[in-house]
This record gives structure tokens, C-alpha cells and sequence, in this order.
């Protein structure tokens, strides 16, 4: 597995890089505190741990290429420059909301930015093989973005559609957050090989397997995966391998982890407790400014919150109707 050796090559300066991390961050403990007030409704699920898979994405996508998320798709819609606050709005069920609050958490949906999410495990990759097939039809140099997770990748659709990807040369890009567990089955139980990303030669794929919660080394790896798919050598496996620090969904009592190795990877692969400390060590900011930066953050998100609670509701006569999202997006 790879970890971080040079600097990472996408024009993103380090200072904002941890700063949308911190965003992530404090944008999922509004949705926890949202979720409590009753707000939202069904299985939520949080990728709180997991941010440097999504923040490694920024500066190597363009606005044209799509990314097609999870059940765990915050941090992504973020990454994607999905407008945060109807990102919120639908997530909390409301009409302000991208998809007017029809939609809510798992259904996410910006074509202003080519966002999109699914409830279903590994259905992702097919959305996207058909985004890349669009582009390959186009002759166009749009790459699509499928994420997944471990468990995702033990799917028919994975093989499918990376078969289909490897035969046709399809600029498609799979990246697997492997945070080790699917649900509660640890991937030791379902996967014949030790990692997904050494599957890829079956599928005429790149692959590799690197540490998730190193920001600059995903975004390295992530600029390549992106590379090859656009140069038209076919489709890409990026695994990043990482931890979320929560249950699989809000109320999961999270047993079947042990509460050790739980506590050892909060202090030890925290994305932005690593990504802070390299700061500090590069003297590229000091404690007092990134503390500063994450108070602004969950202070701006607190607020936001609190507008969102005081939106509409969607009205149910209309919940048949065709959907238009508000230009303001």
C-alpha cells in the first residue's frame, strides 16, 4: 500500500485541502445534530474518517466529469462543488432542498455539476459505466466516477461493468473506499484476494491500493487513475484503504469491530489530525490558524443548520410531479 512521498501534484494549496477536510467534518456533525432533532428520516450513514478520500479527488476532476456516490455520499457531493446549502436542505428533507426534499440523504442528485448517488450497494458503477460510455460515444475526454466500498466490490456489478470497461476501453475510474467492513463483515470473510485493486489486470485495468487517510496520497494516486481513464487506455481501480469512525449507520451499536483497534485508528489514521500535523511540521500554518479555520467552519455550518430547519417541507400533492431544481444552483 502506498503512502504519501512527494508533494501532491493538483493545484490545491495544502491550507485549503484541510480546510474542506474540516468542512467534511463539521458538515456530518450538523447532520448528526440534524438527525437527532428528528429531521431526517431512515438509515443515515456518515463517513466521518474517511475525508481524505474525497478531498483526494479535487483539483483532478473537471465540472463535466460525473462522480456517482454511495448510501455514504456527503463528502463527495462536497468535493464535486455540489451547492452546499440545498446539499443540506435535501439531506434534511426539505423543499429548498436539489431535489425539492423528494430525494432526501441516499438520493442525491446536481446535473449543474454531474452528482449523482445511490442507495443500492455496488450500483454505482454502472451509472457510471453508462456516463463513460456517453463520453466515449461523444469522442469526448470525460472521464466518470464510480465510488464504492469494500462490500460493494464483492457485487456482480463491479465485475459487470469493469468488464465491459476493460473490453471497450471506456474511460471509467472505480474508487473503492475500503474502510474494511461491509456492514459488519470484515473483508478477510468475502474477498478471495487481499485487495480489490489487484483484480485490475482481469479487467484490462490500472490499478492500486493506497493509505485513505493520506490526502496527498490519494490525490497522486487519484491524478493517475484520472490520467490513464482520459488518455482512453480503459478503466481505472484506485482502492483507498481507511476507517470510518462511526457505526455503519447512525444508531449502529458497532460490536462486531473491537473497541481497540476502533480506538488505535482514531488516533493513528485521523485524516485531518495527520494533515494538521504536516501543516504545523512544513510551517505552512501554525495550531492557533487551523484551530481558527475549524471554529469558522462548524460555526458557518451551525448556522446553516439552523436556516435549513426554518425551510418549507415539500408538499405532498406534488410529490408526483416533475421536479425542477432551483437556478440558484
Amino acid at each position: 500500500m502506498e503512502t504519501s512521498t512527494v508533494a501532491y501534484r493538483p493545484q490545491v494549496s495544502e491550507i485549503d485541502l484541510l480546510r474542506l477536510m474540516i468542512r467534511m467534518r463539521a458538515f456530518e456533525e450538523v447532520v448528526i445534530t440534524a438527525a437527532r432533532a428528528g429531521l431526517i428520516h431512515g438509515e443515515l450513514h456518515l463517513a466521518v474518517g474517511q475525508e481524505a478520500v474525497a478531498a483526494g479527488m479535487v483539483g483532478t476532476l473537471r465540472r463535466e466529469d460525473a462522480l456517482v456516490s454511495t448510501h455514504r455520499g456527503h463528502h463527495h457531493a462536497l468535493a464535486k462543488e455540489v451547492p452546499i446549502r440545498p446539499l443540506l436542505a435535501e439531506i434534511c428533507e426539505r423543499a429548498t432542498g436539489l431535489c425539492g426534499g423528494y430525494g432526501g440523504h441516499m438520493h442525491l442528485f446536481c446535473p449543474e455539476v454531474n452528482f449523482s448517488t445511490t442507495g443500492i450497494v455496488g450500483a454505482s458503477i454502472p451509472l457510471a459505466l453508462g456516463y463513460a460510455y456517453a463520453a466515449h460515444l461523444e469522442d469526448h475526454d470525460r472521464v466518470a466516477v464510480a465510488v464504492t466500498g469494500d462490500g460493494g466490490a464483492q457485487t456482480g456489478a463491479f465485475h459487470e461493468a469493469l468488464s465491459i470497461a476493460g473490453a471497450w476501453k471506456l474511460p471509467l475510474v472505480v474508487v473503492v473506499e475500503n474502510n474494511q467492513y461491509a456492514i459488519s463483515v470484515p473483508i478477510s470473510a468475502a474477498s478471495p484476494t487481499k485487495t480489490i485493486a489487484e483484480r485490475s489486470p482481469a479487467y484490462g485495468a490500472w490499478g492500486r491500493t493506497v493509505d485513505g487517510s493520506d490526502v496527498e496520497t490519494v490525490m497522486n494516486a487519484f491524478a493517475d487513475a484520472v490520467a490513464y481513464a482520459r488518455s482512453g487506455e480503459g478503466p481505472a481501480i484506485l482502492e483507498a484503504v481507511c476507517w470510518r469512525f462511526r457505526g455503519h449507520y447512525e444508531g449502529d451499536v458497532d460490536l462486531y469491530r473491537p473497541a481497540a483497534d476502533k480506538d488505535l485508528a482514531i488516533a493513528k489514521w485521523d485524516p485531518l489530525i495527520r494533515s494538521r500535523q504536516r501543516l504545523i511540521d512544513r510551517k505552512v500554518a501554525g495550531g492557533e490558524e487551523l484551530d481558527a479555520i475549524e471554529n469558522e467552519e462548524s460555526s458557518a455550518l451551525q448556522r446553516l443548520l439552523a436556516e435549513v430547519q426554518k425551510d418549507p417541507l415539500p408538499d405532498p400533492v406534488n410529490a408526483r410531479q416533475p421536479f425542477t431544481a432551483p437556478r440558484a444552483l
